[in-house]
């Protein structure tokens, strides 16, 4: 396949997988940020990724790989590594090699766990973190409902999926709007806030859009991007949705977006299904969107007119997370 895509992978928290999808002790191999990976859970409790190979004869620890306390046993000779990357045993051997006990010898990532899911921090010069996941109070919350979960393998770059919002003219073309949104956008730091009024057809009774496309209202839609790989929109309507979507690079070519939907359980049932039927035009707008996105490349210096929105403010926002 030809390469479309020549921009490196940016740095930021990036999302693994769901909590509790990983339960104490269990270990799984994922394929992130162009490498191999290893996620584990130690037996206290603590989610730990380290690169995937074993830096003894190059076993990979996600392959037959078991958690022994606060360690990860390679499969092959039982070395055992903690969540740094140091070799903290090696059962058969009277002293740990010098180079293996006085320092990493695996690449490892700082890990947290917010919104349900547990998020990896990736910089290609290994820099530590110099910013935070966002906390959703409503994720997880008893006056929320349990989190619906959607997710994609994509042919494009995390640049461009986060582009798609400041791309306004092509709701009209794509997503069948009858006019481009209208808001404003605002870039502060690593946090980029678009508060847009979108005309969309209206909700029946039963929870399904007017399909003469003659009946719209508006709604307000609050959405905030932090770094690359986390957006958090707020959907106010007669009734209430909460998104989390999260996108990280699975290589420079590819990526893996998850959308993350809650929303009030006191809300009457009727506006439970006008939330609901939203969440679903929302899913069915990423699936518009993906014909484009596997089958597009990059353009580097696009010829833009007036009315194609804030794209070119949206790619200097974003160029402050490649490291080069």
């Amino acid at each position: 396949m030809a390469v479309r895509y020549e921009q490196a992978i940016p740095f930021g928290w990036f999302a693994l997988a769901y909590s509790s999808e990983l339960s104490i002790g269990e270990v799984k191999s994922l394929q992130y940020f162009d490498r191999e990976l290893v996620l584990f859970r130690t037996e206290s409790g603590e989610a730990q990724l380290l690169d995937a190979f074993c830096p003894h004869l190059g076993a990979h620890l996600g392959h037959g790989g078991t958690v022994k306390g606060e360690h990860i046993a390679c499969p092959f000779h039982g070395w055992q590594f903690d969540g740094d990357g140091v070799c903290r045993e090696v059962p058969y051997a009277t002293a740990i090699p010098s180079r293996a006990r006085q320092q990493s010898t695996i690449e490892s990532y700082p890990v947290v766990e917010r919104n349900a899911m547990i998020w990896a921090w990736y910089h290609p010069q290994k820099k530590p973190p110099n910013f935070e996941v966002d906390a959703i109070a409503e994720i997880g919350s008893r006056e929320w409902t349990d989190i619906d979960v959607y997710e994609w393998k994509i042919n494009t770059i995390v640049q461009e999926t986060g582009e798609n919002g400041a791309d306004v003219a092509h709701f009209m073309f794509v997503h069948s709007s009858p006019e481009m949104p209208k808001g404003e956008v605002t870039m502060n730091g690593v946090k980029r806030t678009t508060l847009l009024m979108n005309k969309v057809p209206k909700i029946n009774e039963q929870g399904e859009t007017d399909a003469t496309g003659e009946d719209w209202e508006f709604i307000e839609v609050n959405s905030v991007n932090v770094g690359p790989g986390q957006t958090i929109q707020r959907i106010t309507r007669a009734f209430e949705v909460v998104m989390m979507g999260t996108i990280t690079p699975i290589d420079d070519q590819s990526v893996h977006l998850r959308f993350v939907f809650t929303m009030p359980r006191s809300q009457t049932d009727m506006n439970q299904v006008f939330a609901e039927a939203t969440r679903d035009n929302i899913v069915g707008g990423v699936e518009q969107d993906i014909p484009i996105w596997n089958n597009k490349r990059y353009v580097d210096k696009p010829i833009l007119c007036d009315g194609d929105g804030p794209i070119a403010k949206y790619r200097k926002w974003f160029s402050q997370f490649y490291a080069d």
